[in-house]
């Protein structure tokens, strides 16, 4: 295995075609399918189906093609550090579940670390699809929760995907909810905490988890609660617009960011003792970059703002 196949077989994985591949890397087109079949014949398996539709990867190619990206990165690196002497950019990306403090830490890492040496990206998506993405190397770090629920299974997929993950800290289970919802102007003024009964008048909010839309893969704790009303949403800005709209709600942690998602909304206590404990998953025995471990150190920082 060389540097340059593992270099080729990203450029194919981007472009999709075996002839685009060719002209980006100024290679002949059976050149590079010769390196590709030498490649795959030394690791024992295809990286790539190919069809008369194009090129696609496999299962265990995505998989390859992660930690490929990853081990030319870290050569770019060193070539630019000790030998050409240029300035390489490196890379930090972040999958998350839909959570504003999550996002509020990156925003203030990217502030810290600026754009002159990385690059980053930030992922907020669906929960198996943060898993996906750091078991291929998409993302360094996956930010979800963890309850007595759905723990066990989380877990054996998290484990499978040859992941851990590593608990930050726990939270009490909160209604986000506008305040001018009527409900949120009753309790605001009594303190008392919201009960389920009294959340039947209003629908739930719950973000869509697509082909994985199971209770395990929930965003949102008490998953298995029957909801006399339901909407699924994609993403943040609209859950946000649906719990003024139409008086929704979703459950969450309790800990706000009101510059993120502005003032117009509050968490209420929900009447239940159940916990959620938010923490990261992360490749098993890996090393952690620097940025990552200060991410890590960023949103660790919010438990100082969960709500009692």
């Amino acid at each position: 295995m060389t540097l340059n196949q593992l270099k080729y077989a990203i450029a194919i994985s981007k472009e999709n075609s075996l002839n685009d591949a060719a002209k980006k890397l100024f290679i002949s087109q059976p050149s590079l399918t010769g390196a590709m079949h030498a490649l795959e014949d030394e690791i024992g398996f295809d990286i790539f189906i190919r069809s008369k539709n194009g090129i696609s990867l496999t299962v265990k190619g995505t998989e390859f093609i992660g930690y490929a990206k990853s081990v030319v990165e870290q050569y770019d690196i060193l070539d630019a550090k000790f030998i050409s002497k240029t300035n390489v950019k490196r890379h930090f990306s972040v999958s998350m579940q839909h959570y504003s403090f999550a996002v509020k830490a990156f925003i203030e890492l990217v502030n810290e670390y600026g754009y002159d040496e990385y690059e980053f990206e930030v992922h907020e998506t669906k929960t198996h699809e943060i898993i996906s993405n750091v078991k291929n190397q998409k993302s360094e770090l996956g930010i979800l929760f963890l309850n007595d629920f759905n723990s066990k299974v989380l877990k054996k997929v998290i484990s499978e995907a040859g992941l851990e993950f590593t608990p930050l800290f726990d939270c009490g289970i909160y209604v986000y909810i506008s305040k001018t919802n009527p409900l949120a102007v009753q309790k605001l003024e009594t303190g008392e905490p919201v009960t389920f009964d009294e959340l039947d008048d209003y629908p739930n909010l719950s973000f869509d988890q697509g082909e994985y839309n199971s209770a395990y893969f929930a965003e949102e704790v008490m998953s298995t609660h029957q909801y006399k009303q339901i909407i699924r949403a994609n993403d943040r800005a609209t859950m946000l617009n649906l719990a003024k709209g139409v008086n929704g709600y979703t459950l969450c942690s309790g800990i706000l960011c009101g510059d993120l998602n502005g003032g117009d909304y509050c968490a209420l206590k929900l009447d239940t003792d159940e916990k959620m404990t938010i923490g990261y998953i992360s490749r098993k025995a890996s090393i952690m970059s620097e940025i990552a471990l200060k991410y890590i150190e960023k949103i660790s920082m919010y438990r100082d703002k969960v709500l009692a």
